[in-house]
């Protein structure tokens, strides 16, 4: 009970009552995004991963969609919140996933950043086998014990292990991590998976906050996984990062280079869904940052 009161007490929760003026929010994603997506098309051609690993000492990051990514290093291959849901709920997928379950190869790992549907997808979790199992958030190891993994870890946050010769830390968000309203006990965060040469950072849900100074003064990141969109929820919760939030994010971490990711794929927000990637783009150039920006797309392995 003594994380519940912590992450309550401070910087790391963002609580779960909306905020005023949400049944109107409300109506006007209704309306406006829910809706209109519902009778669309989904966009997008899967492609054939590259199944050889990358060269030495480099890594590959390949974006599946969302905040879903597999990521090769030379040795060893792990999954980053897999989702290929069509659906989440009303909310129909917009493009579809760069790789198809079907063309994805064993990996050594699977990480979880939290139990929100749309990053602890059950069904994309029971078809993929993993050597070394699954690591998730601690609370959260009882929703993946039953979908056949060899092996399920829990993680605190600032817990560190060395799993099948790949360092993973378990870093802090503010977010929140119920599944349903009432299993507030379940943490949140992001992870660090470094191999000798190449470390990456997989924010998960995040607003901006104070812990990415702290990520980056205690990490040498080479590449961040920095989410961009949904920073308009119906709820008017301070749940995510806007585009420019993520910028002053991924600058406190202190990393090389930052691949975009939670946009494009859902429309969980009131904002449109070509919003965030303009946005983004426009501010770093006006920060002289594009390039260090990389926009993944989808299926394309990203090697560095």
């Amino acid at each position: 009970m003594e994380e519940v009161t912590r992450k309550r007490s401070n910087e790391d929760y963002a609580g779960l009552m909306p905020t005023k003026g949400w049944p109107r929010r409300n109506l006007k994603y209704l309306r406006y995004r829910v809706v209109p997506q519902i009778f669309k098309k989904i966009t997008g051609t899967p492609k054939h991963p590259v199944l050889e690993p990358p060269a030495k000492g480099k890594a590959r990051v390949t974006w599946i969609g969302h905040a879903s990514f597999f990521v090769q290093f030379e040795g060893h291959s792990v999954l980053f919140d897999p989702n290929w849901a069509t659906w989440l709920g009303a909310v129909k997928r917009l493009q579809r996933p760069g790789i198809l379950l079907d063309h994805l190869p064993d990996v050594d790992l699977v990480l979880v950043s939290h139990a929100h549907f749309d990053h602890l997808h059950k069904k994309s979790l029971k078809r993929v086998e993993a050597r070394e199992g699954i690591v998730v958030p601690r609370g959260s190891g009882s929703l993946v014990k039953r979908l056949g993994f060899p092996a399920v870890r829990e993680m605190k946050i600032w817990e560190e292990e060395m799993i099948g010769g790949l360092r993973v830390l378990h870093t802090p968000s503010h977010h929140w991590g119920a599944r349903f309203g009432h299993d507030t006990h379940r943490d949140y965060g992001g992870f660090i998976v470094a191999s000798e040469k190449r470390s990456i950072f997989h924010c998960g849900d995040s607003a901006y906050f104070g812990g990415f100074k702290k990520i980056g003064a205690r990490e040498d990141i080479d590449i961040a996984l920095m989410p961009i969109g949904a920073y308009e929820p119906p709820s008017g919760r301070d749940v995510h990062m806007t585009p420019e939030e993520a910028l002053d994010a991924f600058e406190d971490t202190g990393a090389r280079l930052m691949i975009p990711m939670h946009f494009g794929t859902f429309m969980l927000s009131c904002e449109h869904p070509d919003e965030p990637l303009e946005r983004l783009m426009v501010e770093a150039d006006r920060r002289g940052m594009a390039d260090r920006i990389v926009v993944p797309r989808p299926g394309v392995g990203i090697e560095f």
